[in-house]
């Protein structure tokens, strides 16, 4: 199995602690015998820590418990992927965890890191050069702090291959979620989500800090509207078209997009199309010409196009690397 070593150092924050371990543990292959609700664990993740005794904290780093990691940090050395949950930043980070952080990466494992804990990923060395993001109130310091770094306070996560930063404790679980996606493609990601009850298809890209405003009267959800785009991927629709299925005007409709999605509709719609063609390119034969179709692409060239740039690979290569195993008499088109 894909082995997750999650790194604990003094004062980490009990739910960013929690999240790596609930949704790796969650994911399980889709081959699976009928009437079975889990396949095979696709991950083994282990919780090593710098020293027995270490405190866990709650809002405000105030210690709400200790615990002691059953394994040592010698266990991220073996570990495909290193997550390092967020913790206090106002004491220098031990040299030991900081040691095995450089050694780790540099043996190839990925390394991501969950709000605060990209201070440990900045003080390792690890996030030189690159753009990386954290929890918007802590963004201004990460900066000053590590001038070398290129800090987005504007997005959930910044996924730049080997090394993974996310921002606030909630989106630690899109990060994660993420890396599933990557590892094993979008349907287990959403089988994942599905049983942890977390949406599936946030992207990186969405803002931090959205407005949520109380749904009244002439306004409402955008849900049913969602609802709706998600009922009609394949029709050619724009954004006049959306308008008028929710009854208002393509300027708030825009608006509100959004304030409840950091994403324009049309963005939002196109987001939803992408992992429209995921899941068929995972669960069915349907050559690429029938799924540009089917989620409302067109052509072959424009899904190739938009998928290659969301999901940096193509259509073809995204099916041979996850498409779960189809019966015998239905094999998969490589068209």
């Amino acid at each position: 199995m894909h082995r997750v070593a999650v790194l604990i150092a003094q004062r980490v924050n009990n739910l960013n602690l929690a999240i790596p371990g609930q949704v790796f543990g969650t994911a399980h292959s889709q081959d699976k015998p009928a009437g079975v609700l889990f396949g095979a664990p696709l991950y083994e993740v282990v919780m090593c820590g710098e020293r027995p005794d270490l405190v866990v904290t709650g809002r405000g780093g105030v210690e709400v418990f200790r615990v002691t990691a059953p394994y040592d940090l010698s266990a991220a050395l073996t570990a495909e992927t290193v997550i390092v949950p967020g913790a206090g930043t106002d004491t220098e980070p031990a040299a030991e965890v900081l040691a095995v952080l450089r050694q780790a990466h540099a043996r190839g494992a990925r390394i991501a890191s969950i709000c605060t804990g990209a201070f440990l990923l900045a003080a390792a060395g690890l996030l030189d050069g690159r753009r990386v993001t954290t929890h918007w109130t802590s963004a201004p310091a990460l900066a000053r702090r590590y001038p070398k770094l290129e800090v987005d306070p504007n997005v959930l996560f910044v996924d730049d291959g080997d090394v993974l930063t996310s921002a606030g404790a909630a989106s630690g679980f899109d990060l994660c979620i993420q890396m599933v996606r990557n590892d094993f493609g979008s349907a287990v990601a959403a089988e994942v989500a599905r049983h942890i009850v977390v949406p599936p298809q946030r992207e990186g890209g969405q803002a931090q800090f959205i407005v949520h405003p109380e749904p009244v009267a002439d306004s409402g959800s955008l849900e049913p509207t969602m609802r709706w785009l998600r009922d009609h991927l394949g029709d050619p629709l724009t954004l006049a078209d959306i308008a008028r299925q929710a009854a208002i005007s393509p300027r708030t409709l825009n608006r509100r997009f959004h304030e409840q999605t950091g994403l324009t509709p049309l963005q939002w719609l196109l987001t939803q199309r992408v992992r429209h063609a995921q899941a068929l390119l995972e669960t069915t034969s349907l050559s690429v010409e029938e799924i540009a179709g089917h989620c409302g692409f067109g052509t072959a060239i424009n899904l190739r196009q938009h998928f290659t740039r969301r999901v940096h690979m193509s259509p073809v290569a995204y099916r041979r690397a996850f498409q779960a195993p189809l019966p015998a008499d239905s094999p998969a088109s490589a068209n």
